[in-house]
């Protein structure tokens, strides 16, 4: 697990004194610039992301999970079910747990905990499980994976969530979902100060448990045990990071000098302050522009603090940092082009893609983590089609009732049908066939996942045959081709590339966040009737995506890719 108290630059010591924020476990995987600006009352007017409609859908559908699990265990629990008000204040819902935990309550649902001590917590538990001999372990619900295919992991039976349940899984290992277990070490704690925790000296005393999205299994976790680097508990990583978090929130709220300064990070292509972040990046051509997380912290600890800095430096020298994803020489490259104002640079002269007499570009069209309604192709014959073929063009395999919905099986079984058919034609005449896509870590796993959840309804393919096809040399990521033989100074996103090719959207806002919102209109999501102008739109979305896939290979593989500078001549 990635240990990053401070993923961000640290401009100054912690304040003293007592906490004047409460804050929830969400903090403690954030990083620290995000957690002053969301405590400095003069952040207020700065620049912020719009919001993004996926994670209204993902709460809404998190919602709908931890309801259906919660219906679940109390069928299963009868009597000893004690529900807190979801509806209350916040107080009222302290007092109905304080109660319930009075009463000995075997099972509590909905607990929201005190914050004694006033040590500037706040949050709760979908569910406290009280263990013989008293005390209360924390359980939470969340609507992600939290094993895999393995042995090992600690799972007791849904309907019976008591670590005395418990016994070794031969069929799963835990995945690593560190803010499961920074959430539950936040509850622990609050359990512990409220004086509701279990007895030092049960086997289980500092244990918490999680339900998955599969729902099957409560997986117990050991927070004592060393899953973080050095072999740290997680207890221990958990009291460093949320002392780290606030001193930064309390320094934002009381006006002192910020504890952290901007730096680019994986967690800034979603965070609602990037527009700040960005802004006051490229004011001063910070060097995490262009090499972002730890290597950039460790470039300014060596004085290579801007762009220009590291642009001047030999690549022919000792690098002064071992390389950590991208390698020494290619960072001063990466530096070199932005200077340029050159979205991309060679690696090598010639870049090899596959191409054939039959071609297919495929592009998807999900929201969020609900189904994916939209798959759309672009088919070309580059040496001219035949009597009988497919016409070239677009075409778009739809269903425009909200998804999740059934009818997604009809459309992803449309779609398999006639990419098959043109296969086989291909095939059947003696020519050579290769589909492409941009990022195929999408299409793959709705391909995968469509076939799964559909499997045996009318034209739906068998799993087997989607593996079949994505493991084939026939399926030609083009994401994979550029991140090998390009330099990319603005990022390798297909928006990001394609207009070095010549390509532009029809669209001036195309772009995944922009198509959720066009999607609920589509679909009516939010009451209003669905928009036949948003349909068509995203449509037209779509078929940019592939066409932008095309023109991305061909110039890659004419005469105009020699206009592109080589690293090497930077």
């Amino acid at each position: 697990m990635e240990n990053r108290p401070c993923p961000v630059r640290p401009t100054g010591d912690a304040p003293t004194g007592a906490a004047v924020v409460s804050l929830d476990a969400a903090v403690t995987t954030r990083c620290r610039r995000r957690v002053h600006l969301d405590h400095d009352p003069e952040a207020v007017g700065l620049p912020r992301a719009l919001p993004d409609p996926s994670l209204e859908q993902r709460r809404a559908d998190a919602a709908a999970h931890r309801a259906h699990i919660g219906e679940r265990l109390a069928a299963a629990a009868g009597p000893g079910w004690h529900v807190v008000p979801a509806s209350a204040s916040t107080r009222e819902r302290i007092a109905s747990t304080t109660a319930a935990v009075h009463a000995d309550a075997p099972l509590i649902w909905g607990a929201v905990l005190p914050d004694v001590g006033a040590a500037g917590r706040r949050g709760g538990a979908e569910l406290l499980v009280r263990v013989a001999g008293g005390g209360y372990l924390p359980v939470i619900v969340v609507r992600h994976r939290i094993t895999d295919p393995g042995s090992g992991a600690l799972t007791s039976p849904l309907v019976e969530p008591s670590p005395r349940r418990a016994l070794p899984d031969p069929a799963r290992k835990v995945r690593s979902q560190p803010r499961d277990l920074l959430r539950l070490a936040h509850l622990n704690r609050m359990l512990h100060a409220a004086g509701w925790a279990p007895v030092a000296e049960l086997v289980h005393g500092d244990h918490g448990g999680v339900i998955g999205m599969d729902a099957d299994v409560v997986v117990w976790h050991d927070l004592r045990a060393g899953h973080w680097p050095g072999a740290r508990s997680t207890l221990a990583e958990y009291d460093t990071r949320f002392a780290d978090r606030t001193a930064v929130a309390t320094a934002a709220a009381t006006g002192a000098p910020a504890l952290a300064a901007p730096s680019r990070i994986t967690e800034c292509r979603h965070c609602p302050w990037w527009p700040t972040c960005e802004a006051d990046l490229e004011r001063v051509e910070d060097v995490s522009l262009v090499v972002r997380g730890e290597p950039a912290a460790v470039l300014r600890d060596l004085g290579v603090r801007t762009v220009g800095q590291l642009a001047a430096l030999d690549p022919a020298l000792e690098p002064p940092i071992p390389p950590a994803g991208v390698p020494f020489a290619d960072m001063i490259a990466l530096a070199r082009a932005r200077q340029r104002g050159l979205s991309v640079v060679r690696r090598v002269p010639r870049t090899p893609v596959l191409r054939a007499d039959v071609e297919v570009d495929v592009d998807m069209e999900s929201f969020g983590e609900a189904g994916a309604y939209l798959w759309g192709v672009l088919l070309h014959h580059p040496g001219g089609a035949r009597p009988g073929d497919e016409p070239d063009g677009y075409r778009a395999f739809a269903t425009w009732e909200p998804v999740p919905t059934v009818d997604e099986a009809r459309s992803f079984a449309e779609f398999w049908a006639w990419f098959t058919g043109v296969r086989e034609a291909a095939r059947a005449s003696g020519r050579s066939f290769a589909a492409y896509c941009y990022n195929e870590q999408a299409e793959n796993r709705w391909l995968l996942a469509s076939a799964r959840r559909f499997a045996g309804l009318p034209g739906v393919p068998p799993v087997a045959e989607i593996e079949e096809f994505i493991a084939g040399p026939c399926w030609v990521d083009l994401f994979a081709v550029v991140s090998e033989w390009f330099l990319c100074a603005h990022g390798k996103g297909l928006k990001r590339i394609a207009p070095a090719a010549g390509f532009s959207w029809h669209d001036p806002e195309a772009g995944g966040e922009n198509s959720m919102r066009w999607y609920r209109d589509a679909v009516g999501m939010d009451g209003a009737p669905p928009d036949e102008a948003q349909r068509r739109r995203l449509l037209e979305y779509n078929a940019d995506d592939v066409a932008a896939t095309r023109a991305l290979r061909e110039w890659m593989t004419s005469a105009a890719i020699d206009e592109v500078p080589l690293a090497t001549d930077l």
